[in-house]
């Protein structure tokens, strides 16, 4: 894996009313400050990237649809220079994929339907 990508993977707690889904909290191991959130969609097979942020951590989880997320890794003092890292997140895998900075990264709509990426960088 990509140097200092990580992964939670989040746990849906279903029952009669519907499906209750805790993203990030204070408390997690990946939380460092609260920045803003965001939602950013794509439709299907549309492929949104590549780009990077010089400050800015993202926390990405897609809440609807399937989206395919590609990382490579371009900085030459990283020990994962080179690398690509793939994954595929969304209601078929509910995971928080946090993306460092300066990390390029891009992705498709891999669903039927309309896809819906919740972000919550710093």
């Amino acid at each position: 894996m990509i140097e200092g990508v990580k992964q939670k993977k989040l746990k849906v707690m279903p029952d009669e009313r519907g499906r209750l889904m805790e993203m990030l909290r204070s408390d997690d191991d990946l939380f460092i400050k609260f920045g803003q959130v965001y939602m950013t969609t794509a439709y299907p097979g549309v492929v949104k990237g590549w780009h990077y942020h010089k400050v800015q951590t993202d926390n990405f989880i897609v809440v609807k649809g399937m989206m395919k997320v590609v990382l490579y890794d371009g900085r030459k003092e990283s020990t994962t220079f080179g690398q690509v890292n793939e994954f595929f997140l969304g209601e078929h895998n509910p995971t928080l994929l946090q993306v460092p900075n300066f990390v390029l990264h891009g992705f498709k709509c891999i669903s039927d339907t309309e896809a819906m990426c919740i972000n919550i960088p710093f």
